[in-house]
């Protein structure tokens, strides 16, 4: 049993490793940039790179909470420290993103990536949340918690982004979700709309405040081709068949990326990780076979010739599995 609770310790650190370094990757910059250019409306057509100095500092990536009342924090600002705009000089707090050390109130679900960014008529803003899930959620509808969280970053902003009832203030939001191993790729688009039931009176407000979107990768590289141009590069990304060599080769030559050393890790390390847990899901595998062969009475001499390993090989499993089966 310790060998099963090991591995099984194992597996859940190799994933998490893996979650922790495919939200980095996503989160450069001009990973970003690739996104929004395909997502919001704004920077539709733009050329990537010069839509990476709309996003203004670094996003924030799993340190933020989703949490209701825990999303913010309140800062009381030092004489000389630089106000923000929310904030007087008469000691009024200043309210921001929650940055804690992920370590503290371990086990909040926190947002994957989460940003502002500068609309072009450099005044407004739109706060994007981008999320990375390696399938589609089988304990619950995906979208149900895209709305949780859409809703959670308009009622973060109050006391941030606007205050008392300055609603007119309200940033547009963005959810943008990217789904692996889906059986197609796929982008969708939810948003509010308005339905005239009676009437055609021009109720005043944003019906745009409210965005969501839904990719879905497959497992499949897609082709080289215009409409599938974002998904090509995040099945590049993500990928865990395809090599670094390969990953470096895709980004460099077809989306101009330059690659620098901490991304060229980045990827080195989502690599490796991959081909780990590959290498244990087939390692457990044959020691399932083995196992079940061994109940059913095959010498080790016939398990090691199907299996394809030595008998000392086979025995070595055996040894260390029996005391489970006792």
């Amino acid at each position: 049993m310790d060998t099963e609770i090991k591995n099984a310790v194992s597996a859940t650190d190799q994933d998490a490793q893996y979650d922790d370094k495919a939200k980095r990757l996503l989160g450069n910059k001009i990973i970003l940039a690739h996104i929004l250019v395909k997502t919001v409306d704004e920077f539709r057509g733009m050329n990537p790179k010069d839509v990476v100095s709309y996003i203004e500092g670094e996003p924030f990536i799993s340190v933020v909470p989703v949490e209701p009342g825990l999303t913010n924090i309140e800062k009381i600002p030092s004489n000389d420290s630089k106000l923000s705009k929310d904030s007087s000089e008469n000691g009024q707090r200043i309210v921001g993103m929650n940055t804690e050390n992920a370590e503290i109130n371990e086990g909040l679900v926190r947002f994957d990536i989460i940003f502002y960014v500068r609309m072009k008529d450099g005044i407004s803003q739109v706060i994007v949340n981008v999320e990375a899930q390696k399938d589609e959620p089988s304990g619950y509808h995906i979208l149900n918690r895209a709305v949780f969280y859409v809703s959670r970053l308009v009622s973060s902003q109050k006391e941030r982004d606007f205050v008392k009832t300055n609603y007119n203030d309200i940033r547009r939001v963005f959810s943008i979700w990217v789904c692996m191993g889906m059986d197609e790729s796929s982008v969708a688009y939810v948003h509010l709309a308005k339905d005239d039931l009676l009437g055609s009176y021009p109720w005043k407000g944003g019906l745009d405040l409210l965005n969501i979107v839904l990719i879905g990768i497959s497992n499949e590289l897609p082709e080289h081709d215009e409409k599938y141009e974002l998904h090509r590069l995040l099945s590049t990304l993500l990928s865990a068949e395809l090599t670094v060599d390969e990953k470096l080769g895709i980004i460099k030559t077809e989306y101009s990326i330059p690659v620098d050393e901490k991304l060229r890790k980045d990827m080195s390390a989502m690599c490796n990780l991959s081909q780990g847990i590959r290498e244990n899901a087939t390692d457990n595998a044959i020691t399932g076979v083995i196992m079940n062969m061994h109940r059913d009475g095959y010498s080790s001499e016939q398990i090691a010739r199907i299996v394809e390993k030595t008998i000392e090989e086979v025995e070595a499993v055996i040894r260390k599995r029996e005391p489970i089966l006792a």
